[in-house]
């Protein structure tokens, strides 16, 4: 069992930056794979970035790459996403899911395939 609490959402300007964190309770934090998803009022939760359970290997989704990071400090049971050269189509509730299986097999982004979910955070981004 996981408990996750994102942080660091909040209103920027277009072309800025915010970095969100993940904080995560329980022993096992370092064995999950985790991933970062979004969700836009009347849309789908649709899926932002993933990272290993040891941070050694990302996967992003093609709206965010080369914008966004994840990575993970396993010391500090903490996931991060760095999203920098935001765009009003960022605007989201921001959640962070932990799998409990891994990536073995290939990286998952449907929301059905994480196990865990925070509460999310808010991101808007004004234009």
């Amino acid at each position: 069992q996981v408990q996750l609490v994102e942080s660091g959402g909040g209103l920027v300007q277009a072309g800025g930056s915010l970095r969100l964190s993940c904080a995560a309770s329980g022993r096992t934090f370092g064995s999950y794979a985790m991933g970062w998803f979004r969700q836009a009022p009347g849309t789908e939760r649709e899926f932002v970035a993933a990272t290993t359970w040891r941070g050694d290997s990302t996967y992003y989704a093609d709206s965010v790459k080369g914008r966004f990071t994840i990575s993970r400090d396993n010391a500090k049971n903490t996931v991060y996403l760095q999203m920098n050269s935001l765009k009003p189509k960022d605007t989201a509730t921001y959640y962070c899911a932990a799998r409990t299986l891994g990536m073995k097999g290939g990286w998952r982004t449907s929301p059905y395939d994480y196990d865990y979910w925070g509460q999310g955070t808010p991101v808007t981004v004004s234009s």
